[in-house]
């Protein structure tokens, strides 16, 4: 650094002296010599070539340098690429065991994931065997051949132990046995006897008071079935082997069984819940409406034929005061089309097809009445049958939800409502349906036959008219 500054003073310098070498003569060619110009001369010419061998040193020295700089930078390079090459060999290094590392924690994770599996599926089988064994005690302890009941011990020990208590009861149940007891008559009165055991499935009594097969009356007493056969029983009490048996399966001695019988319509509607009454009052409105138009229609269209027969007779005679007559005391729809087009039979033809088609507007009303609401019951009958359908099913859903599918009796209220009311939905939509539109049509040939008497009646006078 120290050389560099001198050199470029030296050549500050340097450049100095050369202006004022070459600084421009006096005006007209001729320069003033002052004192002490040789020797003035002569110490730049001196300091110039200082200045030429300082500038050489300088120049050399830098070449020198510059060669150094480049020979330490190629080395740097080199070593910088050598490192690079190194890093990456490293860093390839890493990722090959980055990979390594990560295709074993996959695998660790897959066994992982399978003992895992594993052992929730030995306690899932475990709960099951426990549950099932509980099961079984229960159901053993149902029939009085429960062993003891020992937690503690080991599941194969708890699962012999059912076995043997079972086998036990098998072989109890695969015998008839009888013994003295008591059981109860169909009229609840309790009574000693015999009782004749086919293991735990059927049982018969016989007393002096009643004989025949029993069933459950709760609480693991027995009671007479009101249908069963009382020689058969006897014949058992006395040994006997009858060709056949009147039997009672019993499922649970501790659940009493009622004989249900045939329902009666009420208890059937009952069943359907509030949506069945609904549906069956709506079918006796309906009975009623078609009822009512029934009426109505027999009345309009009792005397139709009559009063065009009658009035078109008078008419055709030319006595049409006497058949207006007629039709105010007929009375009846027909009677008073019939007698708006003789009030008009003088006003022109097209002033009276409107007067005969507006008494006829008028008299449809009449004829039409309940004939919707009819339709409209038909409809929403069985949609209300649906309605209790899908009543019924949610119901029965959470029955199941709540106690599950092992007692079937739980599930009779849900399944009930869902039958019963898409049943009483139909009984009631297709006679309505079939009412409505049979009485609808009627009423439109009724509407027909008024029109028709009535221009019946112009026709005739038109002709009477024409002949006069």
């Amino acid at each position: 650094m120290i050389r560099l500054t001198a050199f470029i003073a030296a050549l500050g310098l340097s450049t100095a002296v050369w202006a004022q070498a070459e600084s421009p003569q006096t005006e007209g060619g001729a320069a003033a010599a002052a004192p002490g110009t040789s020797q003035q001369a002569s110490s730049s010419a001196n300091a110039e070539h200082e200045l030429r061998k300082a500038y050489q040193r300088e120049y050399a020295f830098l070449v020198a340098q510059k060669r150094e700089l480049e020979q330490r930078l190629r080395s740097f390079r080199n070593e910088a690429q050598n490192e690079v090459s190194q890093l990456q060999q490293e860093t390839d290094q890493l990722e090959s065991q980055l990979l390594s590392l990560e295709s074993t924690a996959d695998r660790v994770n897959d066994q992982l994931s399978v003992a895992r599996q594993s052992l929730e599926s030995r306690t899932g089988d475990e709960g099951i065997l426990d549950a099932t064994l509980e099961q079984a005690r229960a159901s053993l302890k149902d029939a009085g051949f429960a062993p003891d009941e020992q937690p503690d011990k080991a599941v194969p020990e708890r699962a012999q132990m059912r076995f043997d208590a079972a086998m036990d009861a098998l072989a109890a149940f695969s015998t008839v046995r009888v013994e003295d007891g008591d059981f109860f008559l169909a009229d609840g009165t309790e009574v000693s006897g015999k009782l004749v055991h086919f293991g735990q499935v059927a049982s018969f009594g016989v007393s002096g008071q009643g004989s025949g097969a029993l069933a459950p009356a709760g609480g693991g007493a027995l009671k007479l079935w009101p249908d069963s056969s009382a020689s058969d029983a006897e014949a058992l009490a006395a040994g006997e082997q009858p060709n056949s048996l009147g039997l009672f399966l019993i499922e649970n001695r501790n659940r009493a069984v009622a004989d249900s019988g045939d329902k009666t319509v009420l208890e059937v509607i009952e069943s359907g819940g509030a949506i069945a009454w609904i549906i069956v009052a709506l079918g006796a409105v309906a009975a009623l409406l078609a009822l009512l138009r029934f009426i109505f229609l027999t009345r309009a269209g009792a005397n139709t034929q009559t009063i065009s027969e009658k009035v078109g007779d008078l008419v055709a005679s030319g006595e049409p005061q006497e058949a207006l007559e007629v039709c105010e005391k007929t009375g009846g729809a027909t009677a008073k089309v019939v007698a708006a087009a003789l009030r008009n039979l003088d006003r022109d033809p097209k002033h009276l097809d409107d007067i005969i088609s507006e008494t006829t507007l008028g008299e449809s009303d009449y004829l039409d009445r309940y004939g919707t609401l009819l339709l409209v019951i038909a409809a929403i009958s069985p949609l209300l049958g649906l309605l209790g359908t899908v009543t019924g099913m949610i119901s029965t859903f959470d029955v199941i939800t709540e106690f599950g599918t092992g007692d079937p009796k739980l599930l009779s209220g849900g399944i009930s409502t869902a039958l019963v009311t898409t049943e009483l939905g139909l009984i009631v939509a297709i006679p309505t349906l079939l009412l409505g539109n049979v009485l609808s049509g009627w009423a439109e040939r009724i509407k027909d036959g008024m029109e028709q008497a009535a221009l019946n009646v112009v026709n005739k006078y038109r002709e009477l008219g024409a002949r006069a």
